[in-house]
C-alpha cells in the first residue's frame, strides 16, 4: 500500500489496484447511480399515474427536475468540497440519495414523489461534479482508463433499469421496481466511508481539495470553458428529449408500437455504452479529440435528419447514429481533467461546465414538448435537433486546440 500523503506520479502509473481499491469500487458505484434514478421512473410512469394520480404538469416538472438539479448543484458543490472536502461531501450527498430513491418508492401521492425525486437528483448533481475531481485526485496518473471505467458504468445504469422496470413492476409493485435503487446508493456508501475512517488509504494528498475563488472567476470567463459548456450541453439536450419523448415521436411518426418504441428507446441508450468504453482513451492516450467532434456532429445530424425525412426507413439505424451522438458527454469529462493543470482547476472546471450545462437544457424536454404541442407534429422539434449540431462543431473547433485553463488570462 502506499505510503499516506505521497502523490501518485502521472508520468510513472502505479497498477490500478496499488494501494486505491477503496477508491476504484467507489468510483464505479458512484457513478451507476447518476443515471438510474432517470431511467427507471419512464419505463412505469403509467403505473404511477393510475396509482399516485399524476397530472401533465406533475409529470412535466419530474422531467425537468434532473437537469435543473443537476445545475443548481452544479454551482454549489464546488463551494461545498472546498468547505468539507471531496469525501465528506460525497458521503453526504450519498446518503440523501439512498433517503431519496427510497422516499420515490413509498411516496404516497405526487407532491411527496416530486420532493423525494428533488432531493435524489439534486444528491446527483453533487456527484456529477465531484467524479472527475475523484479521478484526478486518486488516479492522476489512469484519467483516460477510469474516466472510461466510470462513463461505462454511467452508460450501463442508463440502458438496466429500462429494461427491469417493468418485469420487476410486474412481479411485484411500482413501488418496489422504483425503490430497490436505494440499495445500491447505500452500498455505494461503505467505501467512501472507510476512506473517511481511514485517512491513510486516501490518494496523495499534494494537490488542494477545493477550487481556487480566482480558478472559479476564470472559469466562467474562459472560452475553453464554455466550448466544453457547449458541447457538453448539446449533448445533454439531445439525450434528454429523446429520453423523453423518443417512444412517443416513432409512434407518432414510424408507426412503431409503444413496446417497439420502447425497444429503440434500449437501443439508444445503448449506444452509450461503446463510446463511453473508446472516447475518454481515444481522447487521453491518442488525443484524437477533433475526429471524435467530427464523429459525434456526423452522427447528431445523420440521426436526426432520418427521423426527420424517412422516420420509417432503417428507423433502427436512425436511433443508433442519434445514440451515438452524445459521445460529446463522455468527451466533455474527460476534457475536464485533460484542459486542466491542478485539482484546483479540475473542481472549478466540473462545476462550471456542468452547472452551466444543464442550466442551459433545463427546460429543454418541456420546450420540445410544447414545440410539438404547438406545431402538432414533429418536423420543428428535430429541426431543433439537428440544428444543436452546429454550436456543437464550432465548440469542437475551440475544446480540440491543446490549452489549459490555468494559462488562459484572468
Amino acid at each position: 500500500m502506499r505510503r499516506p500523503g505521497r502523490p501518485v506520479d502521472a508520468r510513472n502509473p502505479a497498477p490500478l489496484w496499488a494501494g486505491r481499491t477503496l477508491a476504484l469500487i467507489g468510483i464505479v458505484l458512484v457513478a451507476f447511480n447518476l443515471r438510474s434514478a432517470v431511467a427507471s421512473l419512464s419505463p412505469i410512469l403509467a403505473e404511477l399515474e393510475a396509482d399516485l394520480e399524476l397530472n401533465s404538469v406533475v409529470v412535466g416538472v419530474l422531467g425537468m427536475l434532473p437537469p435543473l438539479c443537476y445545475a443548481v448543484f452544479g454551482i454549489s458543490t464546488p463551494l461545498l468540497a472546498k468547505r468539507f472536502g471531496l469525501e465528506a461531501t460525497l458521503v453526504v450527498a450519498l446518503a440523501a440519495l439512498t433517503v431519496g430513491l427510497a422516499g420515490r418508492g413509498l411516496a404516497p401521492d405526487a407532491v411527496m414523489l416530486v420532493l423525494a425525486s428533488a432531493v435524489t437528483f439534486a444528491a446527483i448533481g453533487v456527484g456529477n461534479v465531484l467524479l472527475p475531481p475523484l479521478v484526478k485526485r486518486y488516479f492522476p496518473d489512469r484519467i483516460g482508463l477510469m474516466t472510461t471505467v466510470y462513463a461505462t458504468a454511467m452508460s450501463i445504469s442508463t440502458f438496466v433499469p429500462p429494461l427491469v422496470a417493468v418485469p420487476v413492476a410486474e412481479a411485484t409493485h411500482w413501488r418496489v421496481s422504483l425503490g430497490e435503487w436505494a440499495a445500491i446508493a447505500a452500498l455505494s456508501l461503505i467505501p467512501w466511508i472507510a476512506l473517511l475512517v481511514h485517512p491513510s488509504r486516501r490518494g496523495g494528498r499534494a494537490a488542494p481539495e477545493e477550487a481556487a475563488p480566482s480558478q472559479l472567476g476564470r472559469a466562467a470567463r474562459s472560452p475553453l470553458a464554455w466550448a466544453l459548456t457547449t458541447i457538453f450541453a448539446v449533448s445533454a439536450l439531445n439525450a434528454y428529449t429523446l429520453f423523453a419523448w423518443l417512444p412517443t415521436l416513432l409512434h407518432d411518426t414510424a408507426g412503431t408500437s409503444h413496446a417497439e418504441g420502447g425497444a429503440l428507446l434500449s437501443l439508444y441508450a445503448a449506444m452509450g455504452l461503446p463510446t463511453s468504453i473508446l472516447v475518454p482513451l481515444l481522447a487521453a492516450r491518442y488525443g484524437r479529440i477533433g475526429v471524435l467532434i467530427v464523429a459525434s456532429v456526423v452522427s447528431l445530424v445523420l440521426g436526426n435528419a432520418g427521423l426527420l425525412f424517412v422516420p420509417g426507413v432503417a428507423t433502427w439505424l436512425w436511433v443508433a447514429l442519434a445514440g451515438l451522438g452524445p459521445l460529446l458527454f463522455p468527451l466533455a469529462l474527460v476534457l475536464i481533467n485533460l484542459r486542466t493543470r491542478t485539482h484546483s482547476g479540475s473542481v472549478a472546471l466540473s462545476g462550471f461546465v456542468q452547472s452551466a450545462g444543464y442550466l442551459l437544457v433545463a427546460a429543454g424536454p418541456l420546450v420540445i414538448g410544447a414545440v410539438h404541442e404547438w406545431t402538432g407534429g414533429w418536423t420543428w422539434p428535430l429541426v431543433i435537433l439537428l440544428v444543436s449540431a452546429v454550436p456543437a462543431a464550432v465548440a469542437g473547433f475551440v475544446v480540440a486546440r491543446p490549452r489549459y485553463l490555468e494559462d488562459e488570462r484572468a
